[in-house]
């Protein structure tokens, strides 16, 4: 049986709204004053979830409310959950850089943590001093240090700067450098945020790889953040799925990702306009037999309609939408322009485009529709989560109900027209 190597016993944190830290000097003496007496803060009381869709009237809200869970020392566990949720506040309380309301923690071993760009660095110094300071704060001699250098500078590519003050460093480098110190010093335990997802694509496939490495190979325990639900399944081994500063029971890293699906809030529109430079979409709309829906029959198409405006005459232009599966992972583009060069250029103008995901196309699930519109080889026009519609698509009508139950492999549904012979 593996060791238990962070062991969290009903952890809360709470905050006060509009204050650094818990506020006036007056509330934090009176504070003190009925912890010496023994006697339950006041403050405590008087808190709120922090349920940030709700408008609320208390002073003080829960950022995390009675947390318990154990890690095993080699386990990679994804905290996933909405913005808000308190995944942040989790992983820095962990990592000892701000302290627990009440409860308590026990890890057993050092811990590494890349919480936000630079953690852990000092700007004015080089990026080699900082590789030495960090290895310093974590317990390393020098001679250690020493021995993990080259391969930290090979795997963070800034070998041309190392020389240099990390100040003069891009975000990109710094995260580079800082995850390079942190996943090759010797750590028992490293914390990773969502700070990965400003490398490029390319470093955070490297990334993902080292993480996947010395947590097989070396037994290192990982705590790893982040919104892109892929990177958790193909990660991690568990899950612990966050809403509210409450935290669900800790799972297999596919039950946790299938457990925040469910509790997505399903939308028929997204929020509009969206303004990109030259181009303003005014609306993005799914509909089924002439409504609005958040479930749609797989048996039925749905149509998709964009209502978009270019303030000037555009070449190379495309837009469209793009359907993503629960795991972020794109199972259909489809772009004005793809089929017909006519629409390559598009006049100054506001416009309705119609299309239809066809029927018996999506399998049974959750899928994100997002609006897409670029021109090819100049710009993007990015829009993300303003534009995005989250929909479940039903099982289809005339589908076999004695399979009704079964899990529908894959992602795209071919309705076959079969000849049976028998010969």
């Amino acid at each position: 049986m593996s060791e238990i190597v962070i062991e969290v016993h009903d952890l809360s944190k709470q905050y006060r709204l509009g204050t650094v830290g818990t506020g006036t000097l007056v509330h934090d003496v009176n504070r003190w004053w009925y912890k010496m007496q023994g006697k339950e803060d006041p403050y405590l009381l008087i808190s709120e979830t922090n349920d940030r869709s709700k408008k609320g009237n208390a002073e003080y809200v829960w950022s995390l409310k009675d947390i318990n869970f154990t890690i095993q020392q080699g386990e990679v566990v994804g905290i996933i959950g909405r913005n808000g949720a308190g995944k942040s506040t989790l992983l820095k309380i962990l990592s000892r850089t701000t302290a627990p309301t009440r409860g308590s923690i026990k890890i057993k071993g050092r811990v590494a943590s890349l919480l936000e760009v630079g953690t852990g660095f000092h700007p004015e110094l080089t990026g080699r001093e900082n590789i030495f300071l960090n290895g310093a704060i974590l317990g390393m001699t020098k001679k250690e240090i020493k021995g993990k250098f080259d391969e930290i500078v090979d795997f963070s590519g800034v070998e041309r700067y190392i020389d240099t003050p990390v100040k003069r460093y891009s975000s990109g480098m710094y995260v580079r450098l800082a995850f390079a110190v942190a996943a090759h010093l010797e750590s028992e335990i490293l914390i990773v945020d969502e700070v990965l997802a400003v490398g490029d694509a390319e470093f955070q496939k490297k990334s993902f790889g080292k993480m996947e490495n010395v947590s097989k190979s070396n037994g290192k325990t990982i705590l790893f953040v982040s919104h892109n639900m892929q990177a958790i399944n193909t990660l991690c081994t568990h899950g612990i799925y966050m809403k509210n500063g409450i935290a669900f029971p800790k799972l297999s890293a596919r039950e946790a990702v299938n457990t925040y699906s469910q509790q997505i809030e399903f939308r028929d529109s997204a929020m509009f306009p969206i303004i990109r430079d030259q181009v303003i979409i005014h609306n993005f709309l799914l509909k089924q037999d002439g409504e609005p829906r958040s479930e749609y029959e797989g048996s039925l198409p749905i149509d998709v309609i964009i209502e978009f405006e270019l303030l000037e005459t555009l070449t190379k232009f495309r837009i469209g939408f793009f359907i993503k599966n629960l795991y972020g992972e794109l199972l259909n583009r489809s772009l004005l322009a793809d089929w017909d060069k006519e629409f390559s250029t598009v006049k100054k103008g506001r416009y309705v485009l119609k299309g239809v995901i066809p029927a018996h196309f999506l399998v049974a699930g959750y899928y994100t529709i997002q609006v897409h519109s670029s021109r090819y080889g100049i710009t993007d026009y990015e829009t993300d989560e303003p534009s995005s519609i989250n929909i479940s698509i039903l099982p289809p009508m005339n589908y076999n109900q004695a399979y009704i139950g079964e899990n529908i492999f894959g992602a795209v549904l071919i309705k076959q027209n079969w000849e049976l012979e028998n010969v």
